[in-house]
């Protein structure tokens, strides 16, 4: 998929359908020698040992998920008592919530002591609206520097077909006033979803998401290249 869609370097989050076995995801990591990275799925509990042998494994975050479909999950207070454990190995937090219990968690967010990505936009629902309460309270949170937000998932976000232009809106406004700290995904293989995207359609939105070249670099190159760490290829 990655050679179809001329991705050379990129991050693999570790699926929730594998749970805390990460070990998939380090096998594709040591495969692209440097070239990918990692974020992985851990309990808040998970003991510094490992914690080390995943950042040398690639792994830069561990991500959390506050969404009723998956389960419970681990507790707020737990994650931001593992960020201050993270930061020494200069990993973060990354957080996938459904976006009305936002307001309940970003003044958690906020206690964080590393960086935190937020999946999917905060998954919103793009009928309401970019005027939304829960949109205006991201962008709220964007305004601190700490945070990141993935400019994916807006067939998760839609209540349209494709090419979800319900959605559009939201990841352009983000790029537009945050484009030094947006991410792009796929989200393949699309987990959890009721139709199966078309990775090829989700590339060509990048037009409108981010319509000036120099967001789209900011985007696909410059913004992952330095978050995540990955080394400078020189011409």
């Amino acid at each position: 998929m990655h050679a179809v869609l001329g991705v050379e370097h990129c991050v693999i989050v570790q699926s929730t359908c594998h749970g805390f076995d990460n070990s998939a995801v380090a096998d594709a990591i040591k495969a692209k020698n440097g070239a990918y990275a990692g974020v992985a799925l851990a309990p808040a509990s998970v003991a510094g040992t490992e914690l080390k042998r995943l950042e040398s494994q690639g792994f830069r975050g561990v991500r959390f998920n506050f969404m009723k479909h998956l389960g419970a999950g681990s507790k707020i207070e737990d994650v931001i008592a593992l960020s201050k454990r993270l930061a020494p190995l200069e990993m973060h937090l990354q957080v996938h919530f459904e976006s009305s219990i936002l307001h309940e968690l970003a003044p958690w967010f906020r206690k964080s002591a590393v960086p935190v990505v937020i999946d999917h936009m905060g998954r919103m629902d793009a009928s309401r609206g970019i005027d939304q309460p829960d949109f205006r309270a991201l962008l709220d949170l964007m305004t601190d520097e700490r945070f990141r937000v993935k400019v994916s998932g807006p067939e998760r976000c839609t209540r349209q077909p494709p090419p979800y232009p319900d959605a559009v809106p939201f990841a352009r406004k983000l790029v537009a006033e945050f484009g030094d700290r947006t991410l792009w995904g796929t989200d393949w293989p699309h987990p959890n979803l009721n139709h199966i995207p078309d990775d090829g359609l989700l590339a060509d939105l990048l037009s409108e998401i981010a319509p000036a070249e120099a967001q789209r670099q900011a985007l696909l190159v410059e913004n992952p290249r330095r978050f995540y760490r990955f080394p400078v290829i020189r011409p």
